[in-house]
């Protein structure tokens, strides 16, 4: 499996085989088993619905895979791995559940959180030597910018990236050096906007384990369905983000030329474009005008999606007229018209 593709891998892996087996692991809506087999209790072992999952998102990020009830709880398990006392360098821009998390901890004095411009390569360079943990997003949430992260692997500082926004499929930070990966498989992995899930992978199998306790721990467990259908639809994960991915660089490169656009940022692949106009009011006009696309949270999903993501408390600090808007699957000169017409 190894030399398939990962276009191939998000078909094939995970799924049963010998003579008489489904074509897809189906939904195993179990807690409790028979016991001498490899389940004996779903919180503990998981079921074999989330094991498919979670073999075949390990398959495309090269690790293995722990699933878990949402993108939060994956991150709240990672955090969980390191001591009272230890030091979190986090983008100044990021993801706000994350962030919470961190705020949080930091609150109640359990870590201390070291905030660092995405831009700031000395800063990182100096967090990869004096930190424990380097919790990277390239791109970022909302602002889409880019931190180079393979040279901060290797040092003092356990590196972990939440690759929600790139995929599998536009970057493996595994490869790459990081120690962890994260994922809301909310977002695209599932990309049908109808379930909550998140997922850790790690080469490292002490780390392994330990997320898997930490899951076992808190009882972060992923539904039935749930898993069920993040596998489907990360089986359509390659197409969709083909062609999602290519609307969005038409888009970017029509606003970049608005004259109402004050800043484009987009970072050349992936789903996900994020805009300025010249203050929240006109941003929050154009949300209101739109009529394809919209207005709302999350992100991924087959439909396009945008807001002002300085509207929520936890992003008051991101600038007042950035809109993030997710591509979707709809046609790129019907979302360029709605847009277009929206913003005047």
């Amino acid at each position: 499996m190894n030399d398939w593709s990962p276009r191939t891998r998000a078909i094939a892996a995970g799924r049963p085989s010998g003579a008489g087996e489904p074509l897809n692991t189906p939904i195993v809506p179990a807690s409790t088993f028979y016991a001498g087999g490899d389940q004996t209790y779903a919180r503990e072992e998981g079921t074999p619905t989330w094991l498919a999952l979670e073999e075949a998102i390990g398959a495309l990020e090269g690790g293995k895979a722990t699933s878990f009830a949402s993108g939060v709880g994956a991150v709240a398990a990672v955090l969980d791995l390191f001591p009272a006392g230890a030091q979190v360098a986090v983008p100044t821009f990021s993801y706000a559940g994350t962030r919470g998390l961190l705020d949080h901890a930091a609150k109640m004095g359990r870590l201390r959180v070291r905030r660092i411009d995405p831009a700031d390569t000395a800063g990182w360079a100096a967090a990869a030597e004096e930190a424990d943990l380097l919790w990277i997003e390239s791109p970022t949430n909302p602002t889409l910018e880019l931190i180079d992260f393979a040279p901060l692997a290797g040092h003092r500082a356990r590196v972990v990236v939440d690759n929600t926004f790139a995929t599998p499929l536009g970057q493996q930070p595994l490869s790459l050096g990081a120690d962890i990966v994260v994922h809301s498989a909310t977002k695209l992995i599932g990309g049908h906007s109808d379930l909550l899930l998140g997922v850790t992978v790690t080469a490292d199998e002490t780390l392994a384990e330990e997320l898997l306790h930490a899951r076992t721990r808190t009882g972060a467990t992923p539904g039935a369905l749930e898993a069920w259908l993040a596998l489907r639809g990360l089986r359509t994960l390659p197409v969709r983000f083909a062609e999602q991915t290519k609307s969005a660089a038409i888009l970017a490169e029509r606003l970049a030329a608005h004259p109402a656009v004050t800043k484009v940022r987009y970072p050349g692949i992936g789903t996900m474009i994020a805009f300025d106009l010249a203050d929240a009011e006109r941003a929050a006009k154009v949300c209101e005008s739109l009529e394809l696309i919209v207005h709302a949270t999350s992100l991924g999903g087959v439909e396009s999606l945008i807001e002002r993501r300085a509207m929520w408390p936890g992003d008051a600090h991101v600038p007042p007229g950035l809109l993030r808007f997710s591509v979707g699957l709809e046609d790129p000169e019907d979302l360029w018209r709605d847009l277009a017409k929206a913003l005047g």
